[in-house]
């Protein structure tokens, strides 16, 4: 029972920290679990769970207030609801310490995106086609490595020319749904701890709605964002520590 409290205390804290920087904490959260003794494809599922629990609300919203372009959003959606699902089944044929290695550079990645990230395209990149590579690509790679897939997705539609405010939107509408789909993918194979999951979803839910408040009525959003990506980066270095030890 004391395990369980520190993992909700855990899972609290960071939801309440990456919802101030407007993400999920699941890209954290995962790490944070197995260095504590929960095995990483646990830690996946369980991250992905809680990820999909804290944000599902905000799609549901986007959907109903019809903020939506549909048009772009849906190559995206539906590549990513396919492939989100086969990169989770895939996870299980793959060595797991490619696996944690390829996690590894997604911490970096996102950690040097949330510090140094600009929100200026690279190129002017248009067409469904590329919307379909994107949905593919993302929901593959979100599956494999257990998260939703947003701090993945939001940088490369930038990088590709697209208008921050639309992405943004895009990408809290269609994670969540991928992140489920990832996450009962990987119930199908994987012996999960349901106590574990339902201490890390009411946390992650409770600490989500905290840092919404905190985002629009007290703090910085780009000093938090800067805190996150050091947060990040400090968990790259250990995992990779961990697996070079």
């Amino acid at each position: 029972m004391h395990d369980y409290l520190i993992y909700t205390l855990i899972a609290f804290l960071l939801s309440a920290l990456f919802s101030i920087g407007g993400t999920g904490s699941g890209i954290a959260l995962i790490p944070v679990l197995n260095f504590f003794g929960i095995e990483f494809i646990i830690a996946k599922a369980t991250g992905l769970f809680a990820g999909a629990s804290t944000t599902i609300t905000s799609s549901v919203m986007n959907i109903k207030r019809k903020v939506l372009d549909f048009s772009f959003v849906w190559p995206i959606a539906l590549m990513m609801l396919i492939f989100s699902p086969i990169g989770a089944y895939s996870s299980q044929f793959i060595n797991e310490i490619l696996i944690q290695y390829l996690f590894v550079l997604l911490l970096i990645y996102s950690a040097t995106m949330m510090i140094f990230g600009k929100k200026k395209s690279l190129t002017k990149v248009r067409g469904k086609g590329v919307l379909f590579a994107v949905g593919a690509f993302v929901g593959f790679l979100a599956g494999l490595l257990g998260v939703g897939g947003g701090n993945i997705l939001m940088p490369l539609l930038i990088l590709l020319g697209y208008e921050p405010k639309k992405v943004a939107v895009t990408v809290s509408s269609v994670v969540p749904f991928a992140a489920l789909s990832s996450f009962f993918t990987y119930a199908s194979y994987v012996k999960l701890d349901w106590i574990l999951l339902f201490c890390v979803m009411i946390a992650s839910i409770a600490g989500g709605y905290i840092g919404n408040y905190l985002m629009h009525f007290k703090l910085d959003q780009t000093k938090t964002k800067k805190m996150m990506g050091v947060i990040l980066y400090i968990l790259a270095f250990k995992m990779l520590y961990k697996l070079l030890a």
